[in-house]
């Protein structure tokens, strides 16, 4: 039920209360308070921002130490969310997990199981605190050849391999919505004594209605990021870290928060997750309703244009408070038998060519030109995504779009139907995971990882096409999703050339790579 204060957002209210005094500004920002623009020809709601554009001024409280409207904030936000404490973030989740990998891991050389496909900001957490990582194999779904998560299994043999750990860091769910209840991995985490840190930065929204996947927090993980702005409502760089229990030093997690945070946060941005959190206090499981009614009437269009499919899970486990314990301890050992993974985000669609004309970049690039931008794509699949913000008409566009692709004569049928699709094509032993470590076992040795730069004398530029055998000396991330294929002083293994290939001719964008089109990549130099 919700609480006598739940449907205030006391930061947004401060700011409104603010603009209404119509003070004179004697502090920062410069533009005060947009009257710089008084007399210049821009958008009006850019006006409207800046009115609210303040600083920490008395009435409207210190982000770093919060005492009044932004510390209610934060409680709301810890009631909304089932959290002991809630922080918010101004610099999307990506100060989350460098904050929370800094509290953790305090010495160099400080050991942390870590997820491989994870995004960049927690290598480069690692980075900053000197840590070393043990990097756990995912289990890749059998259908679709993409990764998921560790399974328990592997996250307790590792443990047991590594007793002096400092933690369990993982992504759930992942880019494409995909993943498991995570009950049974919090409890392996805490038998051994080490807190779960989970990056949920596309689970914002998870438990807050009966069809979505129970949250990390719900299954008993010890700190959780979220990126508010991505599946809930707020501002792009809005996101919240929730922390329970007592595995975590909050008060040194304060301190690696401010230090990773910007001393002078934007209050737009927070008095969005103020907005954020007011939204699904007030209406609660139904909030989601109409963005449900969305996604279920793309795939229930979807049927009549069988070219086109969506990834998911082959045997649906039950969801979010539906979800029993028994059940899920039952799918997590049995992962072979229900494709690697049991949860799926239900506004998430992972959209493929099922005769394989269009490849994921090609497909993105067709819905573009339609008016439908998606999130992002890969080789094979486009990822779209619907929110409690989406409406019938945004899936009536889509599927539109969708039937004028599949009229269109350059993309007819040319190899006989969706049965036709050659294996080493699309089938999952093509591995679109980023899992690149060859290893034999579940789980790496340890990697150091550090602030050393390499050194020019170190290292050599080579083609990418000679690559396979070399040790990268230089971070390359497709973008999206923000996942490195290769960290400086990974082995570049021959499938991951050849990943790195098939990317960069259909189009994909990098970040880390010195050589921006990828024809040639830093590796060090041969001894």
């Amino acid at each position: 039920m919700m609480g006598k204060k739940a449907s205030h957002a006391p930061l947004m209210e401060a700011l409104l209360r603010y603009r209404a005094q119509d003070n004179a500004s004697y502090h920062v920002p410069g533009h005060k308070n947009g009257q710089v623009y008084e007399n210049e020809d821009i958008a009006s709601l850019l006006k409207e921002v800046m009115s609210i554009d303040a600083t920490e001024i008395t009435g409207l409280d210190d982000l770093h130490h919060p005492e009044d409207v932004i510390r209610e904030g934060q409680e709301l936000a810890a009631m909304c969310f089932g959290a002991e404490e809630s922080f918010w973030l101004i610099g999307g989740s990506t100060v989350g997990n460098l904050a929370m990998i800094l509290t953790v891991c305090t010495k160099p050389g400080d050991l942390l199981l870590v997820q491989r496909n994870v995004h960049k900001s927690v290598l480069n957490g690692l980075m900053l605190s000197g840590a070393a990582a043990v990097f756990l194999e995912p289990k890749i779904d059998t259908t679709s050849g993409l990764a998921v998560a560790p399974s328990t299994d592997t996250i307790q043999t590792a443990l047991k391999a590594y007793p002096s750990a400092k933690g369990v860091l993982i992504t759930m769910p992942n880019y494409y919505g995909m993943g498991h209840d995570l009950t049974a991995t919090a409890k392996a985490c805490h038998a051994a004594h080490v807190p779960l840190l989970v990056d949920e930065a596309h689970g914002a929204h998870y438990g807050l209605h009966p069809r979505l996947p129970a949250s990390a927090l719900s299954c008993g993980a010890d700190v959780v990021v979220q990126s508010t702005h991505k599946m809930l409502p707020a501002m792009t760089m809005g996101a919240m870290l929730h922390v329970q229990g007592g595995w975590i030093n909050r008060e040194l997690l304060r301190q690696r928060l401010a230090m990773v945070q910007s001393s002078s946060p934007s209050y737009p941005l927070m008095a969005s997750l103020d907005l954020a959190r007011r939204h699904i206090a007030v209406h609660g499981t139904n909030a989601f309703t109409e963005g449900l009614a969305a996604a279920d009437a793309f795939r229930k269009g979807l049927k009549l244009l069988p070219r086109f499919r969506l990834v998911e899970p082959i045997q649906q486990a039950p969801q979010g408070n539906e979800a029993q314990g028994g059940i899920t301890e039952r799918l997590e050992r049995d992962g072979e038998n229900v494709g690697r993974y049991s949860t799926h985000d239900p506004f998430k669609m992972v959209l493929y060519d099922a005769f394989g004309v269009l490849d994921g970049f090609g497909l993105k690039h067709e819905l573009e030109a339609h008016g439908c931008i998606p999130e992002m794509s890969d080789e094979k699949h486009v990822v779209l995504l619907f929110t409690l913000g989406s409406t019938i008409k945004d899936a009536n566009h889509l599927l539109q779009a969708l039937v004028h692709i599949n009229n269109d004569i350059r993309f007819k049928e040319t190899a006989g139907g969706p049965g036709s699709m050659q294996k080493e094509q699309y089938g999952p032993d093509l591995d679109f995971s980023t899992w690149n470590n060859d290893i034999t076992t579940v789980y790496s040795s340890p990697v150091q990882f550090g602030l050393q730069p390499v050194q020019s004398d170190q290292m050599e530029v080579v083609s990418v096409e000679d690559s396979a055998g070399r040790v990268a000396a230089e971070m390359i991330i497709p973008y999206p999703p923000g996942i490195p294929l290769l960290y400086a002083g990974e082995m570049i293994t021959e499938p991951i050339a050849q990943r790195m290939r098939r990317l960069r001719d259909l189009g994909a964008k990098w970040q880390g790579a010195a050589d921006e089109k990828l024809l040639t990549i830093r590796v060090f130099r041969l001894k």
